[in-house]
């Protein structure tokens, strides 16, 4: 068997749909993308459906499916965040993803974001981490920009619970009561403890001395969390067990990170990978390059153009595709001759909506010996005649694998 590498580029939330302010072209039509468009010409492209035809995925889930699993294998958003950040999760620990976020006096959600905040965080969360209530210990951490992970370790928890956080677009409605969403015990008591738990952080956070700087300077005080995404932590046979192979991901944003660790893949940031458009794209290709050359697979990803998608923001996303394209041409300026080089979008998270939709997503493959379609460049709209066919994730992940040579053979 001939064994190949594989580095996949992921542009998260890649996807979307014309826009009027974009003479009715997508993002990814409208960029100048000659690094995406020069694989596109030379590579094998098509579209994909993470999950099946219009579902919306988030992007934990289309991670999880792009590192090999399947959708029944999700253990909740909390688990894969904590796992990001490096936290110390134990099985029955109940893990939630959760905003810094600005409520007024009556509860109302302000800002889900508190202004996208980004500094000092560490120390809000500082505040409020290791409290006790009711038996229960309860660990918070911050995680990129307005992102945090609460843990709550004991007995008697279940994942079963609602979301305090109303979602976007929601901001300028209260924020809702967590509530149990069965009749067990181990749910009601859950909903009960963070209820509580929020109340607490809501009066310290109004005192803090980061809180009160940032009023002074005009800025959203970081003085609630919203809750959301409440899950268990299960056991996972890593991905890389199984197929016998090794990997690593870099990436600015704790939700991948977690997903690759779950996956067995090494997890690599820094700092200046800010999971924005500011992060720094030469040290992501860099990596990704000297990563390559010990492993056998490599996720390289970027969340900016999702981002931009939220914030319904149709140039910037394109500006953010434009830094993708500007990444993987320094991945492509020096790919090894062994190993083939993919794009893939986790979901589409079109600017019209601000939202992830189960819009299909553009899919590329490149390297040697490919079979090549007659396609010239990479968006929505021209991968659609692709030779790869409109694939579910696990069957690009597998067209994947079957290209390194790790896929058994059916039958003699």
């Amino acid at each position: 068997m001939l064994n190949r590498k594989v580095i996949l580029a992921i542009a998260d939330g890649l996807g979307d749909r014309p826009h009027p302010l974009l003479h009715d072209k997508t993002p990814l039509e409208y960029a100048a993308t000659p690094h995406l468009d020069l694989m596109a010409s030379q590579g094998i492209t098509g579209m994909m459906d993470l999950i099946g035809t219009g579902i919306p995925v988030g992007t934990d889930m289309g991670h999880l499916i792009l590192f090999g699993y399947q959708p029944h294998h999700y253990p909740g958003r909390g688990p894969i965040e904590a796992l990001g950040m490096g936290m110390d999760i134990k099985p029955g620990d109940v893990v939630l993803r959760c905003n810094f976020a600005t409520v007024d006096e009556h509860g109302i959600v302000i800002d889900r974001r508190a202004g996208r905040i980004r500094e000092r965080t560490d120390e809000i969360a500082a505040a409020v981490n290791g409290m006790e209530i009711d038996g229960i210990q309860i660990y918070f951490k911050a995680a990129t920009e307005h992102r945090a992970v609460l843990i709550l370790r004991g007995d008697g928890l279940s994942d079963k619970v609602s979301d305090s956080d109303p979602k976007a677009p929601n901001d300028g409605v209260p924020y809702h009561e967590v509530e149990p969403l069965d009749g067990s015990e181990e749910s009601l008591r859950t909903a009960s403890i963070i209820n509580l738990f929020l109340g607490r952080v809501h009066q310290i956070l109004l005192k803090h001395p980061v809180n009160i700087e940032r009023q002074e300077q005009g800025k959203s005080p970081a003085n609630f969390i919203l809750t959301r995404g409440a899950g268990q932590m299960v056991e996972l046979e890593p991905i890389v067990n199984e197929l016998h192979i090794k990997g690593s991901c870099i990436a600015g944003e704790s939700t991948v990170l977690g997903v690759a660790q779950l996956a067995g893949f090494k997890p690599i940031t820094d700092s200046r990978m800010t999971a924005n458009i500011d992060t720094n794209i030469e040290l992501k290709a860099e990596w990704a390059l000297k990563e390559i050359a010990e492993n056998d697979m490599v996720y390289v990803h970027m969340k900016a153009p999702d981002i931009k998608g939220h914030d319904n923001e149709p140039f910037e996303k394109a500006k953010a595709i434009e830094l993708f394209d500007r990444m993987v041409g320094y991945i492509l300026d020096s790919l090894p001759d062994d190993t083939y080089l993919a794009l893939a979008a986790d979901h589409s998270t079109p600017c019209e909506v601000g939202e992830h939709t189960g819009d299909s997503v553009p899919i590329l493959i490149y390297g040697p010996s490919i079979r090549r379609d007659r396609v010239q460049r990479y968006n929505e709209l021209d991968c659609v005649y692709g030779a790869l066919g409109r694939l579910s994730g696990n069957e690009f992940v597998r067209t994947l694998h079957g290209l390194m040579g790790i896929v058994k053979k059916q039958g003699n």
